[in-house]
């Protein structure tokens, strides 16, 4: 069986998507390739079913934003920058609203809302979707010359290959699509999660606050032997049963390569409303009025109940101990330890568990003005199979989004 399109877009997630519309809309004869019955699929689940599109930044900003790639998208959020993206949707009647930290959701708080808008405008433009799962490229005279499928071969002039990353495979997202990069004779850097939960080191105190949900607090995070903090940030962070996870830990996860074990130590500032200096005459005030207490029923009005325990034993201080004989050298050491808690961090969770994949193909092999393969004419990339990610916020959506843009205007 073969069929001739002027352009194959391999993945129905959002950067694929963008692109088969794109390219519709030039008049180009576009086939979208999507092995799920579904598309979008992992785009319906992002942000908690919510899906943070994007973020209300300059383009500058959201290509700054990346950990990996800053440089490599500067071209393409100039031609399709996060107004772009909201004027999109809009366009498409799904409007928007804008959250704390500038982020941008659908005024409906449901994601299905923007894939289905994305899959309305790719068919609407005239993309032909074909349920079928690509296994290889037909490559022939140093050039890309289409796809081939269990049920034959289908040819094209240009292939796009925006078939995501590694993480969250139940969704499609695999990572077959860098076997068919690799055939290509493109080099895939090491492959890891990102936007992920991070794992304590065994003998920690994360299990004992398991649960636990710190709405406000700050996020600090270290490598052994240097003194410049690796990450830095203020929100929300939850304990769980293997260590950490919660938005401020999620994009500290971006910034942590390579995860070694003992390497990093997340310090969490419980008290970040208070200088030091306050928070010291804070609990001067509070063993003062309990100062014939005993120690422990004094934090009652300070930090959260579950944490109440870890932090007496921590601090060294009996419980039994009076709040009268609280020495100075022991109120300095627990203001030292609610504003600088310290977990020391093991591992991240597993690749399968990330919300992003860290790695992909190697930027000095597209062409950052187009997309286009710098190695062989006719392939194109988009979206998360680039070595491309950045923290939390909606600037992964936002690559996705730019990257699937400018691929769909020149393939």
């Amino acid at each position: 069986m073969t069929a001739d399109f002027d352009v194959i877009i391999v993945g129905g997630g959002p950067a694929g998507l963008m692109a088969a519309g794109v390219c519709a809309g030039r008049g180009l004869r576009a086939a979208l390739f999507e092995k799920n019955r579904e598309l979008g699929r992992k785009l319906r689940i992002t942000g908690k079913g919510r899906c943070n599109v994007t973020n209300r930044c300059s383009p500058a900003e959201a290509a700054a934003a990346a950990v990996r790639g800053a440089r490599f998208l500067r071209g393409a959020m100039e031609r399709f920058g996060p107004e772009d993206v909201m004027a999109f949707f809009e366009s498409l009647d799904v409007p928007l609203k804008t959250e704390r930290g500038r982020r941008v959701f659908p005024q409906s708080d449901k994601a299905r809302d923007i894939a289905e808008a994305l899959t309305v405008f790719a068919q609407g433009q005239g993309a032909r979707v074909l349920q079928e799962e690509v296994s290889g490229l037909l490559l022939g005279e140093g050039r890309v010359r289409g796809v081939r499928t269990a049920r034959g071969e289908y040819r094209a002039k240009s292939v796009v290959l925006a078939c995501g990353g590694a993480s969250y495979p139940g969704t499609g997202s695999d990572g077959k699509g860098y076997a068919l990069a690799r055939s290509a004779g493109h080099r895939v850097t090491e492959i890891g999660p990102s936007l992920v939960p991070l794992v304590e080191e065994e003998g920690g105190w994360c299990p004992q606050l398991m649960g636990l949900s710190l709405r406000n607090c700050g996020v600090k995070v270290t490598e052994k032997g240097k003194k410049k903090p690796v990450y830095e940030d203020f929100g929300e962070l939850l304990f769980t049963h293997f260590g950490l996870s919660g938005p401020t830990i999620l994009s500290a996860s971006a910034y942590l390569r390579p995860m070694e074990p003992h390497k990093y130590t997340v310090h969490i500032d419980l008290k970040p409303a208070l200088d030091e200096a306050q928070l010291d005459a804070r609990l001067l005030r509070d063993l003062e009025a309990h100062k014939n207490q005993f120690f422990a029923n004094s934090l009652g009005e300070l930090l959260p109940k579950k944490l109440i325990p870890v932090v007496i034993e921590r601090s060294g201080i009996g419980p039994g101990t009076r709040c009268h004989s609280v020495t100075k050298e022991q109120r300095r050491g627990l203001l030292g330890l609610l504003k600088g808690f310290t977990v020391e961090i093991k591992g991240a969770r597993p690749l399968a568990e990330a919300i992003v994949t860290a790695g992909g193909v190697d930027l000095r092999e597209v062409d950052p003005r187009t997309m286009q393969s710098k190695l062989c004419p006719g392939l194109y990339f988009a979206g998360e199979m680039l070595d491309c990610d950045a923290p939390t916020g909606g600037y992964n959506l936002q690559i996705a989004f730019s990257t699937g843009h400018l691929a769909g205007q020149n393939a």
